[in-house]
């Protein structure tokens, strides 16, 4: 039985957009979408502020364009999405992504704009481990979705809910709307779901995982950013989220979502199943990551897993919903970027060359326009 495929290189801020081309290259991502069809590009804004490693790099965006328009893939189209205490607009702003658009003339369109794309109702084909059970016959998507292809274009990072976040992660902003907060408890299995849904609908799923500054500690929001200086991609959005856990230091089968992905036959997570292509000596690196303890954590711990997860439906509606959403806002907008995270953003743009290389984006744009 042939192996599946992740593709993992080296790279530096001087090389890196034609290093995502190759990378593109490397894990066969032309033969992993279906030629002619719209492509949706779904960057991932875990925090609408800069911080080094919690969201797509403007390089890793830029670079996917030329990749995809290199190949043939023109027609593209970006989807973002909000959630309660992320601001779409504010982060692709921050993030540098609006000057990537306008360089390479992308539409950019948004999941929750009813003139961009409606919400339909969704009967899934495959057994649902989780979606069922919480919507009913309540589950909706975006019909924009719908046969087209779809790349992700998260970053490599831990989480407090999932421990490590990466391309299964990323279909939860895009496809999921309403009750998004009571499928918390059972996020591994929501996951799982999502990934057989999105088989369902894409004719084509892709991946190019930023690690060029990874994050460690109890993300997405609250993190340590290290310089790791790596590029991953694949089709198997399993496996690629698999090498990434096991690059970060995790066994990727003792991680829920993966372990049951793989059981479901959604893709590979086994890492001895896996072929690692390109910079092999990289992807066998053990970086010792923890996500380690915060208030933050063990708050989600009491809301979605501890002692009162049965009253979760309680706890996300109204009002106690928008006394979360403003503890979230005040902890981390408010406390942690003011005293903590913005110095660290600030003196990653002084310090490390990627952050000077964030720097030039903000000042001058995308840096090969078309």
């Amino acid at each position: 039985m042939s192996k599946a495929k992740v593709a993992i290189i080296r790279t530096r801020p001087e090389t890196v957009l034609d290093d995502v081309v190759r990378l593109f290259e490397l894990a066969d991502g032309s033969r992993s979408l279906k030629s002619g069809t719209c492509t949706i590009l779904k960057d991932n804004i875990s925090w609408h502020y800069p911080f080094p490693s919690a969201n797509t790099t403007p390089w890793q965006l830029e670079g996917t364009i030329l990749a995809l328009r290199k190949h043939g893939f023109s027609d593209l189209v970006c989807v973002q999405n909000k959630t309660e205490v992320t601001d779409a607009f504010m982060g692709e702003d921050l993030n540098g992504y609006k000057s990537v658009f306008r360089a390479h003339g992308i539409e950019v369109r948004f999941n929750f704009k009813d003139e961009d794309m409606a919400w339909v109702p969704y009967k899934p084909k495959t057994r649902m481990r989780a979606l069922d059970d919480i919507y009913g016959d309540d589950l909706r998507i975006p019909d924009f979705f719908a046969g087209r292809n779809i790349v992700h274009l998260p970053t490599v990072k831990c989480h407090i809910y999932t421990t490590t976040t990466g391309a299964m992660k990323n279909a939860f902003g895009g496809l999921l709307n309403h009750k998004r907060h009571q499928t918390h408890t059972r996020i591994h299995e929501t996951l799982v779901d999502l990934l057989a849904i999105q088989k369902e609908i894409h004719p084509g799923v892709f991946c190019i995982m930023d690690g060029t500054t990874a994050g460690n500690g109890p993300g997405p929001r609250i993190m340590q950013p290290i310089q790791k200086d790596v590029l991953l991609a694949g089709s198997d959005q399993v496996a690629i989220d698999a090498a990434a856990a096991r690059l970060m230091g995790f066994d990727p089968m003792a991680i829920p979502y993966i372990r049951m992905a793989h059981e479901d036959g959604l893709g590979v997570g086994d890492p001895r199943e896996i072929a690692l292509v390109g910079d092999e000596a990289a992807g066998a690196e053990n970086w010792g990551f923890k996500v380690g303890p915060s208030f933050h954590r063990f708050a989600g711990w009491v809301t979605w897993f501890g002692p009162t997860r049965f009253m979760q439906k309680t706890l996300t509606r109204q009002p106690l919903l928008t006394l979360g959403n403003f503890y979230s806002f005040f902890y981390h907008d408010v406390v942690h970027w003011k005293l903590r995270e913005g110095r660290i953003y600030r003196r990653w743009l002084k310090d490390s060359e990627w952050g000077r290389l964030f720097a030039r984006y903000r000042e001058e744009g995308a840096l090969r326009p078309r």
